[in-house]
């Protein structure tokens, strides 16, 4: 029997079960994965609240490798053995083992590890199409990174300092501070000591970022809107503190005519080819030494509610690996 995380209502970590569950032959197009590691991302926080709804009872998590066992009729390109990955869309990566649709696989190459994948894949390639694809951050320009000590954070400072782009990050502590320096942020704001706007408009010379980008939703918007340069971009694509509601086009004037976007993964990674490319990009980069992933804790995959817990309550530093 293999064992999973769902849960059966919306709510905090401690609605998260550990069942057991007998797993079927993979069906047409689907691929049996056994999973080695799994990622830890927020998404899985807003399916688990309720954030972003999904059918319940739910199993929980999007990322994961592992190795492939069994195919289903109509399955090329993989077979038992081959080493694979996936960020989704759909749930239930928080498994020992399950069935997936083979569309939404990806090979992870040799030099990357099952774990390394698990630690990056999504949170890679949301950098990947934030910057290079959405954003178009051209080098010179000054960019705001908030939540810079995070697993998507320390890999857009990365990212943003190879194509030459001038780079400021927030971050809640000193010790984040200094993760966030190391992976090359020219300034780093600790929200505990300084205001962020204010800070950004100093360093700027009064002119403000050309691109923020916001994983935290609604605890730093108004930052945000206040750091971004006239006619600049934000970029607010998280809900770590809460969803950011109300928003009033008017302020957008007011502020600089500024552009908004809340992009997601799945769309920037919908047809084949923009999936294989952005991958590759993004893998390349990491298999190059360009990009760094830490992996600041493990937990056992049993143990994922309190990953969640600590997750939320801003514990964790870097990805997140859960163990089956």
């Amino acid at each position: 029997m293999e064992h999973r995380i769902e849960i059966a209502a919306f709510g905090g970590p401690d609605t998260m079960q550990w069942v057991g569950v007998d797993l079927p032959p993979p069906g047409p197009g689907e691929v049996r994965v056994r999973h080695t590691a799994v990622g830890l991302n927020f998404i899985d926080t807003y399916h688990r609240r309720g954030v972003y709804p999904v059918p319940l009872p739910a199993p929980l998590g999007v990322e994961a490798a592992g190795l492939v066992e069994a195919v289903g009729a109509g399955v090329e390109g993989f077979g038992p053995g081959d080493r694979v990955c996936t960020f989704g869309p759909m749930t239930g990566a928080y498994a020992t083992a399950r069935n997936i649709l083979a569309a939404a696989l990806f090979r992870t190459p040799d030099a990357i590890s099952d774990e390394l994948a698990a630690a990056s894949l999504l949170k890679g390639c949301t950098v990947e199409f934030l910057v290079e694809r959405c954003a178009r951050v051209q080098p010179g320009e000054a960019v705001l990174v908030h939540a810079a000590a995070g697993g998507v954070g320390l890999l857009l400072v990365q990212w943003l300092r190879h194509i030459g782009a001038r780079v400021i990050g927030t971050v809640s502590t000193a010790a984040k501070a200094e993760l966030a320096r190391a992976a090359g942020a020219d300034r780093v704001i600790v929200t505990s000591d300084e205001a962020i706007a204010p800070a950004v408009r100093d360093w700027t010379g009064g002119e403000g970022v050309r691109v923020s980008f916001d994983g935290i939703g609604m605890d730093t918007w108004e930052a945000s809107l206040d750091a971004t340069a006239r006619r600049g971009l934000v970029v607010s694509f998280g809900n770590a503190s809460a969803p950011v509601t109300g928003v009033a086009l008017g302020q957008l004037s007011a502020k600089g005519s500024l552009f908004v976007t809340r992009p997601t993964l799945y769309d920037y990674y919908r047809e084949p080819a923009e999936r294989a490319a952005g991958a590759a990009r993004m893998f390349g980069l990491l298999a190059g030494g360009v990009l760094s992933v830490t992996v600041g804790q493990r937990y056992p995959l049993a143990e994922a509610a309190r990953a969640h817990a600590d997750l939320e309550g801003r514990r964790t530093v870097g990805s997140t690996v859960l163990v089956p």
